[in-house]
């Protein structure tokens, strides 16, 4: 056979898989009849009564000279890492506003930073290919920084992202643009499972987000430039579980609903979307409509539920914060129009660990701390 004829008959199975593709869309579509919201307030649900002073900014982290890129709570809930494109790693706690570590990196492009699980390590990871991690415990060297106590290496592209295993201090899971995630065991530095790359299930392009589900930790969310994200059992390297697609643009957030069930994303086409994790159906979307003045789509950087799923908290490119109503669909107050917010993109957000602050990390070198107010404590 030629290769002519080769390219001919690849041609042609492209055109038919991407039609049966299609006829699966459709197929799919006619089967959901409804959305979340649409069901809810068919049945008479309406949007949480939620405004201005049931979530207030009670602190500004100031410190960073470059914009922040990442953030992460510790479990306890009292101190956050951020790290910025001035090439540091903060330490803050959150109750008194004070850094308690200040780290310079040997790579100043750094893109993302987490905790490990006992609050005693940070990683952070980005443009040098690499996941490095401190031991806040340890001594500091002549010039008064911590030294690395591991770094992971074999990315063939830039850490975009990095989460420690929940209930495991000695894993962690990096996703790169290499397309690829990867399972490390971070007392020995060796890659336990790649995910992607090879196998024909993985991502097509980079990815830039990841998400470990805290009801199953074998199982983990990720989000990519090919518009897809995909679930992943770290015992089952070989290939995604199940791909979820929708969106029209780069996803560059996603995150685990509170039930482990479910979760959300967020995106460059400007929406954020909530996925079934076991059906892969599409449950609803969060899009906001445009004014006609607006000629471009705020991207949505980064998401975070609320402890009960009812609340989503998304960030925008044009420095908008929404807090969704999950249920009905509708933006119940923006935290970008209230007097003091960020003057800056929002790249980075999160909540603490038993739901009582939002923080939130912006291009305008900021880091603020939004606490549940008045009545509502928890939602």
């Amino acid at each position: 056979m030629s290769v002519a004829e080769l390219k001919e008959r690849h041609i042609a199975a492209t055109a038919n898989v991407n039609a049966l593709r299609e006829r699966l869309k459709q197929r799919r579509q006619e089967l959901l009849d409804t959305d979340v919201a649409g069901y809810a307030k068919s049945h008479g649900k309406t949007a949480i009564g939620f405004g201005s002073t049931d979530l207030v900014c009670c602190r500004t982290l100031q410190g960073h000279t470059g914009k922040v890129y990442s953030l992460d709570w510790t479990p306890e809930r009292n101190r956050i890492v951020s790290a910025s494109q001035d090439g540091r790693l903060i330490v803050w706690n959150a109750l008194t506003s004070q850094k308690t570590h200040a780290i310079k990196l040997h790579c100043a492009w750094v893109m993302t930073c987490a905790f490990a699980p006992n609050g005693q390590s940070v990683a952070c990871g980005g443009l040098d290919s690499a996941c490095s991690i401190f031991n806040l415990n340890s001594q500091v060297d002549r010039d008064g920084n911590i030294p690395i106590s591991r770094v992971l290496t074999g990315h063939k592209g830039y850490v975009s992202s990095c989460q420690f295993v929940p209930d495991q201090e000695t894993r962690l899971i990096t996703g790169s643009g290499d397309q690829t995630c990867v399972l490390w065991d971070v007392t020995t530095g060796q890659r336990i499972s790649v995910f992607g790359g090879e196998f024909p299930s993985g991502h097509t392009a980079d990815v830039f987000s990841v998400s470990i589900n805290s009801s199953n930790s074998n199982m983990f969310v990720s989000g990519s430039c090919d518009a897809t994200a995909r679930l992943w059992d770290t015992r089952i390297a070989s290939r995604a579980v199940r791909t979820y697609h929708g969106h029209e643009g780069d996803v560059n957030a996603v995150k685990f609903f509170p039930d482990g069930q479910r979760f959300g994303t967020g995106s460059d086409d400007g929406t954020c979307r909530l996925f079934d994790m076991r059906t892969g159906h599409q449950l609803q979307i969060y899009s906001q409509q445009l004014d006609n003045n607006d000629n471009e789509v705020p991207t949505v950087t980064s998401i975070a539920f609320s402890i009960s799923g009812r609340l989503l908290f998304a960030g925008y490119s044009n420095g908008n914060c929404y807090v969704w109503d999950t249920l009905v669909a509708e933006v119940v107050l923006n935290l970008g129009a209230l007097q003091n917010s960020h003057e800056g993109r929002i790249s980075c957000l999160g909540l603490s660990a038993d739901g009582s602050a939002l923080c939130t990390g912006s291009w305008d070198k900021n880091l603020k701390i939004w606490a549940f107010g008045g009545h509502r404590r928890v939602i």
